[in-house]
């Protein structure tokens, strides 16, 4: 079995959790998922088996899109809604649609973030939960992200209530932490704030109406019928810049040959699939560091 089983991931699972009982439905071991995904968190959870595996990260790498709840009022220490209350502020004062979307409309483009200690960023070789366990509170390295849009998913004029809740959709890049971004909205407005809801429509191409549950995996298993429901790994890969070659340099791609770089992709920075005259990827190549004008193999994906 090979390819890309868009699943939607159940609560209270962590994305390893889902790996674990995919490999007991599916009777195989090279299954590998695309990026963790919080236990309190649904939805888009890509799973590569086989071949696959080897493109998760660029699945990890693309755009994501959420869903979620910021509820005004009160933080917590996770900063969603499985956390111990940190502050509570009584919200006496109502918010204008105006300026929830103004605020909103702030936190679209590129900001900085800094990961909530109950995460899994690596700091000195540990990672920042591990320390939020033992109630130890390191130094935490921001982070670049963008935030390709946002829209409020609710239709009230006034906003007001203790606590404050109103749902959002958010398309981002990579590491956006979306609880952290329910914070940051909380704190523009005045008030502490956590996300207290969220679930990932989005990831890469698969969206939540490509994602089959566990349960409903394990009986397209029983019946058969599960090959229908599982991608090739080329779809994980539409949104990279292609290259198409003919069966001669084919034959050089499959064995790790360095390339000239495509006149109409110089320009383009990052990773780019070499596929055959027949829509087949091949391989994944990057501009070679050191020699201007050539292209290495980062991943060869077929050497057969």
């Amino acid at each position: 079995m090979e390819g890309i089983l868009p699943l939607l991931k159940p609560k209270g699972m962590t994305s390893h959790d889902c790996v674990f009982k995919l490999r007991k439905i599916l009777k195989m071991k090279r299954i590998g998922h695309t990026g963790t995904l919080d236990p309190d968190v649904t939805g888009v959870l890509p799973i590569c088996l086989g071949r696959a595996t080897k493109v998760a990260e660029y699945i990890t790498d693309a755009g994501k899109s959420y869903e979620g709840e910021v509820t005004i009022g009160f933080s917590t220490t996770t900063e969603d809604a499985s956390g111990e209350i940190v502050e509570k502020v009584k919200v006496e004062e109502s918010f204008s649609r105006e300026r929830i979307l103004a605020v909103l409309e702030k936190f679209t483009g590129e900001i900085t973030q800094t990961p909530p200690m109950y995460s899994a960023v690596k700091v000195n070789g540990k990672r920042l939960y591990e320390y939020a366990r033992q109630g130890i509170e390191v130094e935490r390295p921001s982070r670049t992200v963008m935030i390709y849009s946002i829209q409020l998913l609710d239709d009230r004029t006034t906003f007001s209530g203790d606590p404050i809740r109103f749902r959002f959709r958010v398309s981002c890049s990579k590491g956006t932490y979306i609880r952290t971004l329910a914070v940051m909205i909380g704190k523009e407005l005045g008030f502490p704030a956590h996300m207290s809801d969220l679930v990932r429509i989005q990831s890469a191409s698969f969206n939540i109406t490509d994602c089959l549950s566990l349960e409903e995996v394990e009986k397209k298993m029983e019946t058969g019928n599960l090959s229908e429901k599982i991608y090739p790994l080329e779809t994980a890969l539409s949104h990279l810049p292609k290259y198409r070659i003919n069966d001669t340099v084919a034959k050089k791609v499959k064995n790790g040959a360095v390339l000239n770089t495509p006149i109409q992709l110089k320009e383009t920075l990052g990773p780019i699939v070499l596929e055959t005259e027949g829509g087949q990827a091949l391989a994944i190549y990057e501009h070679h560091p050191q020699k201007q004008g050539l292209i290495k193999p980062a991943k060869v994906l077929r050497n057969e």
